[in-house]
């Protein structure tokens, strides 16, 4: 009976990673740019129990030799998926929606734990005023737009017609700003969500970021003009997911009210 009640308990606490990871799909289901995670399990260490004095005597038996008990089930890996979102039209100048699937755009992110360099395929930007009659151009959370040399992106106060080419150069008054700075994520595995549409790479990763994104020159951007990308998360799929997780948490549970029981049954016989 332990060994179930260990089973069930170690599974449990996979399922509710994998239950939290569906609920903040959903709860950005509209997020501009949002990427979903999608989860996958495996099988914990086993063990094998020989029940027979010798392979003979299971001749021609098609399962694996021996009995195997785990002691339940791991999240094996939390992919991130990258599939395109829908592109929506909105006719703004500042609005713009990236058509390669890979492309994410860098901004500067300041908080409690310094500055850092995020990603984000969320592509609603705004101008804000940033001192010496100077704008800069921000994402629609206030974190600064960066371009190609990671700088932010600022100019004249006095811009009023803003324009993004279809290979991210920013223009204003038909006069070219900067061109914004883009990367091309090639091991997404390596990411994890830092808040809405952003990633970035995790703490003290000990991976060389080069081998996880590379800088994109102009030519090779890709992007749509006044226009945003939905995020790519199926809501169907993802309440369908939601809901088996939560009949495996119950089916757990109760393997575990079970044992107890019959642990107390035992205890009970004189």
């Amino acid at each position: 009976m332990n060994r179930s009640m260990t089973t069930a308990t170690n599974t449990m606490s996979q399922l509710q990673k994998q239950f939290d990871i569906i609920s903040n799909n959903i709860a950005n289901s509209g997020t501009n740019g949002f990427k979903k995670r999608d989860v996958s399990f495996a099988d914990m260490i086993f063990q094998e129990i020989n029940n027979q004095p010798s392979r003979e005597s299971e001749i021609g038996r098609l399962s694996p030799h021996g009995i195997r008990q785990g002691v339940g089930a791991k999240l094996a890996k939390s992919a991130m998926v990258l599939t395109q979102g829908s592109i929506q039209n909105t006719g703004r100048s500042l609005d713009f929606a990236f058509t390669s699937e890979n492309q994410f755009l860098k901004v500067r992110v300041q908080d409690d734990g310094g500055t850092h360099v995020r990603f984000t395929r969320n592509g609603a930007l705004y101008v804000t005023p940033s001192g010496n009659n100077e704008l800069m151009l921000v994402t629609q959370d206030g974190h600064a737009v960066l371009d190609q040399r990671n700088n932010p992106i600022t100019f004249s106060d006095k811009s009023t017609d803003f324009t993004i080419t279809n290979h991210g150069e920013f223009r204003a008054n038909g006069e070219t700003v900067a061109n914004l700075g883009v990367i091309a994520l090639n091991k997404p595995q390596y990411m994890e969500q830092k808040g809405d549409s952003l990633i970035g790479m995790p703490e003290n990763a000990g991976v060389n970021p080069a081998s996880v994104y590379t800088d994109l020159n102009s030519t090779a951007i890709a992007i749509q003009h006044q226009a945003l990308e939905a995020s790519n998360v199926d809501l169907s799929k993802e309440l369908t997911d939601m809901m088996n997780v939560q009949r495996a948490l119950q089916f757990q549970s109760r393997a575990i009210t079970v044992s107890d029981q019959m642990m107390g049954l035992v205890n009970g016989i004189r």
